[in-house]
Formats: C-alpha cells, structure tokens, sequence
C-alpha cells in the first residue's frame, strides 16, 4: 500500500490535515513551559536538627553521626552529605532517579525514629525533614531599600504585603525574604561586670523573664463588684529594657544598663542583604513546578506597581536578579539557528532540483514537521528549553 498515493489522491483532506498540524504546533508553542534545561525533579531529602546552644562539634558527633548512621542503610541512596554549624546540623540525601521522592520520604521518618534513641535526651524535638528539588532555584530576587528605614524596619514594615501579593501571582510558588530580619532588642551582657556585682546569667535571664511575663494581677471586689487589675509593663525597645533591675546589692539596684549592653537590632544579626551599596530586603522568588518562567517573571513585573501602591512610600523595590535575561538571549540564539537550519535546508534542495515549484514541497514539509513535532512536544509534556530546541536544530 502507497500511503503518499493516498493523501495524492485526497488534496482536500491533505490541505486541511497539513492546516489542522500547523494550527496544532502554533497552539502547543505558545502553551509549553520556557526554561532553560528539561524539568527534572531529583529526589532529594534534607534531614534538618536543632539543639540551641551546642557547638559544631556537638552537633556533629551526638547529633549528626547517629543520624547518618541510620539514614544510610535506605534503599536507593546515592549520596549523603551533611553539615554542622551552631546549634543546628543539615544532612542533605540525594536518591537515585528511580526511586519515588514520597517513599523516600517515609524511609527517612522511619530512619528518623530508629535513631531517636541514640539522639541526645536534651533534642527536645525530633529531626524534622522536607522534600527538596535542587533544580528549582529562584527565578527573581527584588530587593527593597530605603533612606530613611533601616533594614529590620523594612522587614517589618512588607514582610506580610510582600509575601501575600506575589504569592497570588499565576506561577509563583514560593516567596521568600531574606538579608534581613524582624527588629528586635539585642542584650550583649558584660561578663566582667557581672562577676563585679556577683550575678549570674540565670539572675539576668529571670529578670528579663519576670518583665516580660503576663501574669494575673489581681481582683479588686467592693460592693458586690469585682475589678481586674491590669498592667502593661511588657518591655518593646531597648529603653525599656535598660531599667530593668536585675538585682539589689549595697542597697541599691542594679539595671540592666549597668551590667550590658542595650540596644535595638535585628532577630539575627548574621544575615544581611546588599543592594547598590545600600542595606537592602531580598525577596527570592520561585516558580511552581512546570510553570513558564518568562511569563511568571513578567507576570511578577506586573505587579510590581501595585506593590508599590501598597508599601510606604520611602520603600523602593528593584529588580536586582532576573534569571530570564539569559534564558530568553540563550533561547532566541537557538530559535535563530533553527530559522537558519530550515532556510538553508531549503535553499539546498533549490540548487539540486532547480524549480521553484518543487522547491515548495521540502519547504513546507519541512515546516509542517516542525509543527507537528512542537505539538506533540505540548501534549507529552515537553518544554521549550536549550536541549529540545537543539534537537530540533540537528533534526532539521
């Protein structure tokens, strides 16, 4: 049987079929996801621990060791890697690309409280774990910086705006801030005034405590009635914390003031954001899995003015990294090769037949495979990245 004879045969049918495949592949181009290289997701564990307060050391030896111990008896295990810092230890498992991320997950719970009982008895909470995808690094970091703020305040000021507006945005998956953190009162105790007056750590910690604490008062009853007695003492900056008295010595109180120092600063003072030389909140965005990265970059963009509109006024938000610069100069060098491939594909098959006419026929064909190709692309779930765009190239 002669397939050509029989589309020959059928010129209408032939004509719309080739319209139905060009429709077909202009659809699906403008459906698939743009990204740099294939969607991959690597099944990837982090295992993380918390004991405040233990040194690297600690957290290595009593915490991580056992850990590791039971985690790498896991079926599917191809690399295990881990790190200790202060009061906390990260173990990082990266399983072959057979095994389910979600079964690999219940192995590492059980792993998890298999080794409990070789984890110190202080470990308050058990390990925790997430599912991490490696390939799914952020798509856009904005950074937000002011004149007149310092960056804790700026954190404070947009950490609830910022994070609830673009997560509505289509594509996004994750919002993150970073280089910053919530104000808060920072207390550096001096050790050689302490031992002067003779007070402990613990009398200074009770202080602060015994200030801060939202007891009950007391009930005041006169004539059948009944009054609460209520007092808001609770200390919010770092000049209501300096009359604290810690202690009573030679008749007379010792503050908070005498014994440290006082001031105001952020929750963690080791994390910082620049941007221009300038103290800045990064915003790290992130796609969803599958999602076009150009159009969620730009859908982002959009946005920006109406995030501004609900900032104050002396905050200003700059894009400071957009990966879709370099995926959409990377792509359009690969769409132009592809465009020169076709064209020369053509032109060759010109010089050896010589007739316009027959010409057409490869032209087309040509075209109508690419189509056909884009459009099953789209239905199998491919992307637009360097390796299918490449593939296409060598195709043609």
């Amino acid at each position: 049987m002669n397939v050509s004879n029989l589309f020959i045969r059928r010129p209408i049918g032939t004509v719309l079929l080739t319209v139905g495949i060009l429709l077909g592949g202009v659809l699906g181009f403008g459906k698939m996801p743009v990204a740099p290289l294939p969607n991959i997701d690597f099944p990837v564990v982090v295992v993380q621990a918390n004991l405040p307060g233990a040194s690297p050391a600690t957290m290595a030896s009593s915490v991580a060791v056992p850990l590791e111990r039971h985690l790498q008896t896991i079926a599917g295990l191809d690399a295990m890697t881990s790190q200790s810092q202060t009061g906390q230890s990260q173990i990082i498992l990266q399983f072959a690309l057979s095994r389910n991320v979600n079964g690999a997950a219940r192995d590492v719970q059980a792993a998890i409280n298999a080794a409990r009982a070789d984890l110190p008895t202080t470990l308050k909470t058990n390990p925790s774990y997430f599912k991490a995808n490696p390939a799914a690094a952020p798509v856009m970091f904005l950074a937000l910086t002011s004149e007149t703020r310092t960056a804790p305040q700026i954190y404070d000021a947009v950490s609830n705006i910022v994070v609830q507006k673009l997560s509505q945005v289509d594509g996004v998956g994750d919002v993150e801030l970073g280089g910053a953190s919530l104000p808060a009162t920072r207390i550096e105790v001096n050790s050689l005034a302490l031992a002067r007056y003779g007070i402990s750590l613990e009398d200074v910690r009770t202080a602060i405590t015994a200030t801060n604490a939202n007891r009950p008062k007391g009930i005041i009853d006169s004539q059948g009635q009944a009054f609460q007695i209520y007092s808001n003492k609770a200390a919010q900056t770092a000049k209501d914390y300096k009359d604290i008295v810690v202690a009573w010595r030679n008749g007379g109180g010792v503050r908070l003031a005498d014994i440290a120092k006082v001031y105001d600063g952020p929750e963690d003072a080791r994390t910082m954001g620049i941007y221009n030389d300038k103290r800045a909140v990064m915003v790290l965005i992130s796609r969803q899995p599958g999602a076009n990265i150009v159009q969620t970059v730009d859908a982002v963009k959009a946005q920006l003015a109406d995030l501004k509109a609900l900032m104050p006024a002396d905050i200003h938000v700059d894009v400071a990294n957009d990966s879709t610069t370099s995926i959409r100069a990377s792509l359009r060098d690969v769409e132009r090769s592809l465009s020169f491939a076709t064209l020369l594909v053509v032109l060759v098959v010109s010089v050896f037949l010589r007739t316009w006419q027959a010409t057409i026929i490869p032209g087309i064909a040509v075209i109508v495979s690419l189509a056909g190709t884009v459009g099953c692309m789209a239905l199998l779930g491919y992307s637009l990245n360097n390796l299918t765009l490449m593939a296409l190239t060598l195709s043609v």
